[in-house]
């Protein structure tokens, strides 16, 4: 149709100079003649007229009536081809978009679509016969497109098959980096406040989030000869459970995360998240790809710290020391413990004290050699009084642990096949295997990409109140330097700080702007008859004042959870709130106690006379009182009577 335009655009000038030549002639004839007539004369003397007149208006109409011919024959067929060609791209189109719908069809309703996608083209003008037959019978595309059904013998692919789904989306709406307990709560904590939320986790282990406690508690007290295989475990109160949070049919597949019907949690395992462009919202991963977001939590936990003298003690040292921390950990130190005769834990936190009782209770039946070393003068020593460190290293020992205090490593090397360990003060021990429980450093490693700020005093990345690092990125768990509104800027590195602090981000991810009151909790048990929770600061270079009481049988671990009936006490714990305690309705206390009989307490932690920590030995289900004595944040005359609000007397 364009180019008979432009033919008559052409042709144009060619008829507008004729008829002036006409109507010039016309006047000349007329006035040679000297003849009185009209100016417009018959239309037959126009088409009969004398050489100069008429017949110069039959080339006129010869050469106008050629152009239209000519150009109407042109419009025809380009009209009939494009038809054609139309109707070919549909049918292609049909045949190759949705291929199991085109399975489905049954063979009559086949060509009554392909006739139904021509219908409009159709009305217009009628189609020539090859039309009519490309729509009766399919074309070569839809035959090749017919070829790649199902049939009983192999068939070859498509010629043009459909493109893979990517093995994750190029865009989350949430992206969390990191795969443990606070990036769990988190993506939870979302879902909560965001149904069809869309949510990525990005984690550098191949496992999916887990819970790591009874990594050092529950699993090593289990009778299953393949615990290490199943990760099932019996709490103390004899119920079974995985250590994973969620079963796999939990999470959406990262390839589907993007067209999943109402959004999901997915896991994109064996990741490691190495950079991020904080003003482009996006960050690069170790192999390369690159995936943005809209918003983002850093929840990358810690790396276990390790001797330098261990380090520089060369591979064979460095090859028999385990750095406990993830699953693959538990599994290399349960194999070792049962291979091997004698293993040395480094280490008198909480870490190290658990699994020197773990490894303890079995050395009798596997005749394995249990050794346990740090500098403090007793175990935990950071953390209680020291009274109470030394009654636990008493407890330790009863394990059948040889626990060595104030010991202080000097050098590290392997001789004769075996480690030798040589202490400052001389002592030199040997063993097969070493575990360095020597505490925990913030994996902070994206600070630098991203511009985030690192705090000087405590590690880990610097938030505000409200988890926050930038307007779009939080910070959870382990990493996270937050301030604290009521004991100041603090770093925790325990399970139930990355269950509240997770939960927390995952709501401000959503729009909550919640501040950071809630005081997280954390608890060590030594074996199923001795444990403890916590909250606040406890440090054992301040003031306490400890209240104690005669224990009874249902005070301990393993009575505690058969109460709350979970083996991982901050669950319950985390969504208790303390209410108003009438002070005094206990019974008072006995008139004497039995020196040095630390059955179940209560350690208050002072500063400036204000309580700011609290420990409760044996004592469970009584941390929201705990809580909400650190949040009055009152002064006490008498630590005695807010004992009382414990009950730690009563039988």
């Amino acid at each position: 149709m364009f180019k008979c335009k432009a033919a008559l655009n052409k042709l144009a000038p060619l008829a507008r100079a004729s008829s002036t030549l006409y109507r010039q002639s016309g006047k000349r004839a007329a006035v040679l003649r000297h003849v009185n007539r009209p100016l417009l004369v018959p239309q037959s003397h126009m088409s009969s007229g004398p050489t100069g007149g008429g017949g110069e208006n039959t080339i006129y109409f010869v050469l106008v009536g050629a152009a239209c011919l000519g150009g109407g024959v042109y419009a025809y067929r380009t009209i009939s081809g494009d038809k054609v060609r139309y109707e070919d791209r549909i049918t292609e189109l049909a045949s190759r978009s949705t291929k199991p719908s085109i399975q489905s069809l049954t063979p009559a309703e086949k060509p009554t679509q392909s006739t139904e996608a021509v219908s409009e083209t159709a009305k217009a003008e009628p189609p020539p016969a090859a039309t009519a037959e490309s729509v009766s019978e399919p074309p070569p595309v839809t035959e090749r497109a017919a070829e790649a059904e199902p049939s009983p013998a192999p068939t070859a692919a498509p010629a043009e098959p459909s493109p893979a789904l990517p093995e994750f989306p190029g865009h989350a709406p949430y992206l969390l980096i990191g795969g443990g307990t606070a990036s769990f709560a988190a993506a939870r904590s979302i879902r909560a406040r965001d149904p069809g939320a869309r949510v990525l986790i990005v984690t550098e282990e191949d496992d999916l989030p887990y819970m790591r406690p009874p990594l050092s508690k529950e699993l090593w007290f289990s009778d299953d000869p393949i615990v290490i295989e199943t990760l099932h475990f019996k709490q103390w109160n004899g119920k079974e459970r995985s250590i994973y949070f969620q079963p796999p049919s939990f999470y959406v597949s990262p390839a589907e995360l993007e067209s999943v019907e109402n959004g999901g949690v997915a896991v994109l395992t064996g990741k490691k998240v190495v950079h991020m462009d904080v003003r482009g919202n996006k960050v690069k991963l170790n192999d390369g790809a690159e995936i943005s977001y809209d918003k983002c939590l850093i929840a990358t936990g810690g790396i276990p710290r390790n001797l330098q003298v261990i380090e520089r003690a060369g591979e064979e040292v460095t090859n028999r020391t385990t750095l406990f921390r993830k699953i693959e950990d538990f599994k290399a130190l349960e194999k070792v413990s049962r291979e091997l005769k004698s293993i040395t834990i480094i280490g008198g936190g909480f870490l190290g004290s658990e699994l020197a009782c773990a490894l303890g209770r079995r050395s009798a039946e596997l005749g394995l050699e249990v050794v346990q070393m740090f500098p403090e003068k007793g175990n935990m020593g950071k953390v209680l009084p020291e009274y109470l460190s030394n009654w636990t290293t008493q407890k330790v020992k009863k394990e059948g642990v040889t626990v060595l205090t104030e010991s202080v490593v000097k050098k590290v090397s392997f001789n004769d096949g075996r480690v030798e360990i040589k202490l400052k003060d001389g002592r030199v021990v040997k063993t097969d295997h070493i575990v360095a429980a020597v505490g925990l450093e913030p994996s902070v490693e994206l600070a630098k990409s991203a511009g985030l700020e690192v705090d000087s005093d405590f590690g880990g990345f610097r938030v505000n109140a409200e988890l926050q690092a930038r307007s779009n990125i939080w910070v959870a768990g382990d990493a996270a330097c937050f301030y604290d509104i009521k004991l100041g800027r603090r770093r925790v590195e325990h399970h139930d700080h990355a269950v509240v602090s997770g939960r927390l981000a995952g709501e401000n991810m959503t729009g909550a702007r919640k501040p950071y009151w809630h005081q997280s909790m954390f608890w060590s048990d030594l074996g199923p008859d001795v444990g403890y929770e916590a909250i606040g600061i406890v440090d054992s270079s301040l003031p306490t004042v400890g209240v104690f009481a005669k224990a009874t049988p249902k005070d301990t671990p393993k009575a505690a959870t058969e109460q709350s009936g979970t083996g991982i006490r901050s669950e319950s714990e985390t969504e208790a709130v303390a209410g108003a305690v009438a002070v005094g309705t206990a019974s008072p206390p006995p008139p004497t106690q039995q020196k040095e009989d630390y059955g179940k307490g209560v350690i208050f932690y002072l500063r400036d006379k204000v309580v700011v920590g609290i420990v409760l030995w044996n004592v469970f289900n009584r941390m929201p009182i705990a809580r909400k004595i650190i949040k009055d944040g009152e002064e006490h005359s008498d630590l005695n009577e807010v004992a009382k609000l414990f009950n730690i007397h009563e039988d």
